[in-house]
């Protein structure tokens, strides 16, 4: 049966609502058409029923806005009602694309206007729907997971700041540290993986792999990713490596102790193709290092697969290393912001996520078990035994 219609008996918990801030706007439509495309299809004695009237809808999507005044500051709005609703708010806090006036210059929005933005929506909300969700696929200062000296808890704050003003689940993509969520044990939060996504793109765009533990290798760039790398390899039947950053901890630039080498540990890669799987690629220094690594220890191809693509010093670098045959593809998704200049590149490969989140958020509607969306293992063993046979 597919999955989108596997819930065909489960009532909602509420009449569903969708609110896309601007910063993930484009992706909200996507999902909404995914969802209303859905349900227009279904039948079931619920589906007609008086109390949960406008399950089936041209769009789920509620209007709201956030506009500034002159000076900067903002307010939330919301312009139809949300009384009684399963309400789900998607958020990209990192999307820099976006702008606001600011006493007449024009000013970039940073992870915090989009927090504030946020927490403005539910506060318009004003306690009226029947359930608060938040779909925050990059999660909020989710590398200041932790304190190791002086210094905030930025992510723990926030959580708590959310679920006090009513959030009941919170869902995120790979966050950078999954234990955060201990901040708000008694509320709902799921930390997803899109490795059947980066399967599935790497496999529709490269046709000639040999996916077995003879050819091919998973490889975590250092040790805080070894899990996901262990998960994806098992999953594959690949054998994994892993590289430990060993670091200057005497001197501190750009917020971080240097990177001083890459140090290997693993089998031997000579010859195979080798996945790098990560949960973000920031400046890229890390991940093009240990392809360059990889390549020098004669990798036949490399592909790095990361949730979120930031490249915050722009793509000049992977231009580089892809002309001096590095790095053969890149895979991230679209659950955070792409420059128009990225999605041109042929080396870069886009992991859409706007069906997985439509899935999502339909099976939470219906509080139904979200246990086979979190692992996919049955759909990406499917997936690969499909393109061997299309080989053969």
């Amino acid at each position: 049966m597919p999955e989108e219609e596997k819930y065909l008996e489960t009532i909602p918990v509420g009449p569903l609502g969708i609110i896309a801030l601007d910063s993930f706007k484009e992706q909200g439509k996507k999902v909404d058409e995914y969802i209303s495309g859905w349900r227009s299809k279904r039948t079931g004695t619920y589906v007609e029923s008086m109390t949960h009237f406008g399950y089936q809808k041209d769009s789920y999507l509620i209007d709201a806005k956030t506009p500034r005044f002159g000076s900067g500051e903002a307010k939330g709005v919301i312009n139809e009602t949300v009384r009684g609703m399963d309400l789900y708010i998607l958020v990209d806090v990192g999307n820099y694309s976006m702008t606001y006036s600011l006493c007449g210059q024009e000013n970039r929005m940073s992870p915090d206007d989009h927090y504030q933005d946020l927490k403005r929506v539910i506060a318009a909300v004003g306690g009226k729907a029947r359930r608060i969700n938040v779909i925050m696929p990059f999660l909020y200062e989710s590398r200041q997971h932790r304190r190791t000296r002086r210094e905030s808890l930025d992510c723990a704050v926030a959580l708590q700041e959310l679920t006090a003003m009513g959030v009941e689940n919170i869902i995120t993509f790979d966050a950078h540290d999954p234990r955060v969520q201990n901040a708000i044990p008694l509320k709902g939060f799921e930390t997803v993986q899109p490795g059947y996504q980066f399967i599935k793109g790497l496999l529709r765009e490269v046709d000639d792999l040999q996916i077995d533990s003879k050819h091919m290798m998973v490889i975590s760039p250092d040790e805080g990713g070894t899990s996901r790398a262990i998960y994806l390899a098992n999953v594959l039947g690949l054998d994994m490596g892993m590289f430990y950053k060993r670091r200057d901890y005497a001197h501190i630039v750009n917020g971080r102790n240097p990177i001083v080498a890459h140090e290997f540990l693993g089998s031997s890669v000579e010859g195979m193709d080798v996945i790098i799987i990560d949960d973000m690629i920031s400046s890229g220094e890390s991940v093009l290092e240990v392809a360059k690594e990889l390549k020098a220890r004669k990798a036949k191809r490399v592909f790095a697969a990361a949730t979120f693509g930031l490249f915050t010093n722009g793509l000049s670098k992977f231009d580089e290393a892809y002309e001096a045959g590095y790095i053969d593809k890149i895979l991230t998704t679209n659950l955070t912001y792409q420059t128009p200049e990225l999605l041109t590149k042929p080396y870069y490969i886009n992991c859409d996520m706007s069906k997985y989140i439509a899935l999502i958020i339909d099976t939470i509607n219906h509080d139904a078990t979200m246990s086979e969306l979190l692992d996919p293992v049955k759909r990406i063993h499917r997936m690969v035994n499909r393109y061997k046979d299309n080989q053969n």
